[in-house]
Formats: C-alpha cells, structure tokens, sequence
C-alpha cells in the first residue's frame, strides 16, 4: 500500500472511530421518560417477606407518574393505584419515589437502556431486596385480536409447592383461547412437556387477566400488561398463597 493511500485509509478510521463516543454518548431528561410503561419488580420486602408485582404507569416527561399495581405479598394479593415523582439526569440515570399500598414511600434508582425505551430498577430503602425492569408499552393494539401471537414464557416464584418456576411456549388465538406446552419445576419434581389450555382477555387499557392448566394441575391465574408494541406482556399471577411473576416474549 502506498503512502498515499494508507494515510487515506487511517484518516477515515480515524473519523469513524472518534465518532462512535459522540454516537454512543446519550444525553437524558426528564422527558426521556415519557407515556405508559409496564413495570415487573420481585424480591424481599421490608419484613422479609417475598413479593412480587407488575405496575402499569403512565408518566408525564416532567416528573410525575401515576399507575395501577399488582402484587402478591408473600401469597396476598393487592390492586392499588400510586403515585410517585422520577428526576432523570444526563447520563441517563436517576431515581424515583412511588407509594405503596400503605401509602408509604419507596424509593428506587433507575438505568434506562434501550434507546429510553426501558429501564431497569432497584428499591434503595433499607432492609428492601428486590428489582425489577420497566418496559414502554409503544403502539400496541390491545384488544384480544392486538395479541394473536406465540408467545414464549418464563414464571418463577414461590406456591404451595415451594419454590417453582415454568417456561415454555403459548399460543394467544385472537379469540380469548390459549394453548400451549410447559415444563415446570415444582419444588424441584420437574413436570416436562405438559400440554397447556387457557384463556385471556385484554382491555383496551393493555392491562388483562389469563388462566392456563397445564395438564393435570391446577389453574394458574394471571394479571397482564401489554407492553413492547404487543410483542411481550408482563405477568404476576392472583392465586392466593403464590409469590409468583414472569415473562411472556414474542
């Protein structure tokens, strides 16, 4: 390669490698949060007891949120609405403060991620163990039509059976039906493969309610919120006695 040449040729990646930091480097606001999330937090509260939870919040761009939360404290199931405040600084994180259902005050650090299409979170208060993630719902059509898809899904949590988790694969009809397989691990006895059916119905808020029998056992019930343009929903399943929550993904 002559001079010429190699000095062309290290010139552009010169160029292109002092762009990439400029590229890369977010600058973040309140604004960068703006719209209706959906929220999935699980872990120990502040007296040790497990919970779980999936939130629906609509925030405002300048600091303000309110929402409708579920969650299951060690096996009691809660709906409530909050309320809560959020300050984003220019590297893209930040905290938050949300009531509880005993009005109370938490508070959470934030990391947005994905192009401030997400975050993940974690509750700072004392004697608190537990995070989660929050994703934007986008442009979902939340109907039972706006789901039609084969969603692959995750649960985890505590039941009667002791600690459990479920993965597999369900499919959403447009019509209110599932079907499906799953493979649980129920206080380690691993069920494998086990054929699913169910139904769902979806608001045209994007929040909705599921219930799924894997063959030979009881009904699981789900709360759900449509979050990622329709592509996942979160869930935390209503059974009284369960600490129970996961994922479904496109």
């Amino acid at each position: 390669m002559n001079f010429a040449k190699a000095t062309f040729v290290f010139l552009i990646l010169a160029a292109i490698a002092a762009a990439v930091p400029a590229a890369a480097a977010a600058t973040c606001s309140n604004a960068s949060i703006t719209g209706v999330y959906g929220t999935i937090s699980s872990g120990l509260n502040g007296t040790s007891q497990p919970a779980a939870s999936i939130t629906q919040i609509t925030a405002d761009g300048n600091g303000n949120v309110t929402g409708t939360q579920t969650k299951s404290i060690d096996g009691t199931i809660v709906t409530y609405t909050l309320t809560g405040t959020y300050q984003i600084g220019s590297n893209c994180t930040g905290t938050g403060t949300w009531t509880n259902q005993d009005s109370e005050t938490e508070h959470d650090n934030i990391y947005l991620n994905n192009g401030n299409k997400g975050a993940f979170l974690i509750q700072t208060d004392a004697v608190h163990v537990q995070a989660g993630s929050a994703v934007a719902q986008g442009t979902a059509t939340c109907t039972d039509l706006g789901v039609k898809h084969s969603y692959s899904m995750e649960f985890a949590g505590f039941t009667s059976s002791g600690q459990s988790a479920m993965a597999g694969e369900l499919a959403f009809n447009g019509t209110g039906s599932i079907t499906g397989t799953a493979t649980l691990s129920l206080g380690g006895t691993i069920e494998n493969a086990l054929h699913v059916t169910g139904t769902y119905s979806i608001g045209s808020n994007c929040m909705g309610t599921a219930q799924i029998t894997p063959k030979g056992l009881p009904t699981i019930n789900l709360a759900l919120i449509v979050v990622n343009s329709g592509r996942e929903m979160l869930a935390v399943e209503t059974d009284s006695g369960t600490i129970v929550s996961g994922t479904l993904q496109e």
